[in-house]
């Protein structure tokens, strides 16, 4: 029972440890967090561009120049609109931005996020 009595809680150094984890993952959430907002941008962009969309008036190079326009205006630089994939599948448009970015947090160590649900049907409405 002796042995008890003398047990305080947690040492200074298990303290230290648990700090420098929480101070690396709040880092590396403040380095990734401004490549998030701006893949928010991107994904409303492109949503934007496939939904405005008209089968009579608009092709290819069109899709192309409206990316480019909304891409320089809204000043995005994580991606270039020449990235952005735009083919013609069975009678549909499909616009395809999917992308990887890569984030330097400490020495050698770099944080890779996907962006993998960037793939619009050109004309549709999307839904969420």
């Amino acid at each position: 029972m002796k042995s008890l009595k003398h047990q305080r809680g947690m040492g200074i150094l298990a303290m230290l440890a648990i700090a420098v984890m929480i101070g690396f993952f709040v880092m590396s959430g403040i380095k990734i967090a401004p490549g998030y907002i701006e893949y928010l941008s991107i994904r409303d962009t492109v949503a934007r561009v496939a939904e405005e969309f008209n089968e009579d008036e608009d092709n290819i190079s069109s899709l192309r120049r409206k990316l480019a326009d909304y891409f320089n205006t809204n000043q995005i630089r994580r991606i270039h609109y020449r990235d952005v994939e735009i083919t013609r599948r069975e009678g549909d448009i499909y616009i395809n931005a999917n992308f990887e970015d890569r984030i330097p947090l400490v020495w050698r160590i770099d944080a890779v996020v996907r962006y993998d649900d960037l793939e619009f049907i050109a004309g549709e409405r999307r839904s969420d």
